[in-house]
């Protein structure tokens, strides 16, 4: 079976053209892939369902309720419900008659604060589901990102580390040349050899790590996370956006904030359920139908078993034994609990926002250093090969330029994912990615 999707992955690879994927493209594909957004959106829609049923309990139940009833006689006659001759006497003195049919349609309201607070719980339990969901796909997003922007650093790594293959090849070459013209001792071929083979190895490990970077991506994407794709990144960087403009985004548009204030609605209306034990509940209660030895809309003589019943109690608590003022206490503490998570989250998002905003013009900043230094290493290796060619340089100093120059690219890749991904950090705070 495995060979099989080997062999079907490698036919698809052969006759079709990798996928393009932008990175809006990689979010939208993670969001249906990844199991943890899928649970969250999930607990959102059921927490809009528990909304939907908790105000259907403010409203009358109605149900259609049918039974038949056999009890046995005990040989005596009474007189009929109904005021119309006899009837045997049932043994179970709590049933009307022997046979009794009952075809009854009911309707119940029940009347209390305790519905109108569980409307009030539910709603802020759909309100925190929802804003869960939101933290739960911003978490995604900067996932993607991360994992985007890092595949696409580490094939750059790989066309770098190829380049200082190239590099050292034509360094290895150059010093045998040299040699064989008695203008470079056999140190320098021999310096030049052990600097290419370790290039060799390092675009070896640079090849695993761009697979490797490109499968963990793949899994959010595809089913099958082997099959080939190729990144779409934007032709140009974003610009840092106006702090002014981030801290506003941030304070009206952070699903943390909007999680604990629902979390504080919930509790609230869980304090005003546990109080609402103190108050009566009104009951109402209509029937209509039969409930008679016939299972008729007649009885015998004309009497006429269809009718109708109604009933409204009043249930008053009395004592509880204090349980209801425990109850109370307790959803106290935990509002309160909820309180100090809330103030935890105000103050959380204040050094969140400092921190991204400081890590992405920091980070933005540096780009241009990092691509100064690769240009100062590349007209570095170019010098002193010169100087090496003319004999005034020695082969240390090749190889350590050279060494300068993989390492000065090596940096600005990592600082092109640092950027992104502080940027991306940074647009999830504010809700504008």
């Amino acid at each position: 079976m495995t060979a099989a999707i080997a062999t079907g992955w490698a036919q698809q690879a052969g006759t079709q053209g990798p996928v393009v994927i932008t990175l809006d493209e990689a979010i939208h594909r993670a969001q249906a892939n990844e199991p943890a957004f899928a649970a969250s959106a999930a607990e959102s829609k059921a927490a809009a369902l528990d909304r939907s049923i908790a105000k259907a309990a403010m409203l009358p139940s109605v149900l259609y309720h049918n039974q038949i009833l056999y009890t046995q006689a005990n040989g005596e006659q009474n007189q009929a419900g109904q005021g119309v001759g006899s009837q045997p006497s049932p043994r179970f003195i709590a049933n009307n008659a022997v046979r009794e049919y009952a075809s009854q349609g009911v309707v119940n309201e029940t009347v209390g604060l305790a519905q109108m607070a569980e409307i009030k719980r539910t709603d802020a339990a759909a309100a925190f589901a929802q804003a869960q969901l939101e933290v739960a796909r911003r978490g995604l997003v900067e996932t993607v990102v991360i994992l985007y922007y890092g595949s696409e650093a580490a094939d750059r790594k790989l066309d770098v580390a190829r380049r200082a293959l190239a590099e050292a090849d034509a360094f290895t070459d150059l010093t045998q040349k040299r040699e064989t013209a008695r203008e470079a001792a056999h140190a320098d071929v021999i310096k030049a050899q052990l600097e290419q083979q370790q290039r060799q190895r390092d675009v070896s490990d640079a090849t695993i790590a761009a697979e490797r970077a490109k499968l963990e991506l793949g899994v959010l994407l595809f089913p099958d996370p082997r099959t080939p794709y190729t990144l779409q990144i934007p032709s140009g960087m974003a610009e840092v956006p106006a702090r002014a403009a981030v801290e506003t985004a941030a304070a009206n548009n952070n699903p943390d904030l909007r999680s604990a204030f629902a979390a504080l609605k919930q509790s609230d209306a869980e304090v005003l359920a546990a109080r609402a034990a103190y108050l009566p509940d009104l009951g109402l209660n209509f029937t209509y139908g039969i409930d008679a030895p016939q299972f008729a809309v007649n009885g015998p003589d004309g009497v006429r078993n269809l009718g109708y019943s109604a009933s409204i109690t009043l249930d008053i608590p009395v004592w509880d034994w204090l349980s209801t003022q425990h109850k109370v206490k307790q959803s106290e503490i935990r509002r309160d609990a909820v309180r100090v998570a809330l103030t935890a989250a105000q103050r959380r998002l204040i050094a969140n926002l400092e921190e991204a905003y400081k890590e992405v013009t920091t980070a933005h900043d540096q780009l241009a250093s990092l691509d100064q230094s690769v240009q100062t290493a590349t007209e570095s290796l170019r010098l002193t090969k010169l100087r090496y060619t003319g004999g005034d340089a020695t082969v240390l100093e090749v190889v350590d330029a050279q060494n300068s120059l993989t390492l000065a690219e090596n940096a600005r890749e990592d600082g092109m994912v640092r950027y992104e991904t502080a940027l991306a950090n940074l647009q999830t705070l504010t809700g504008t990615l």
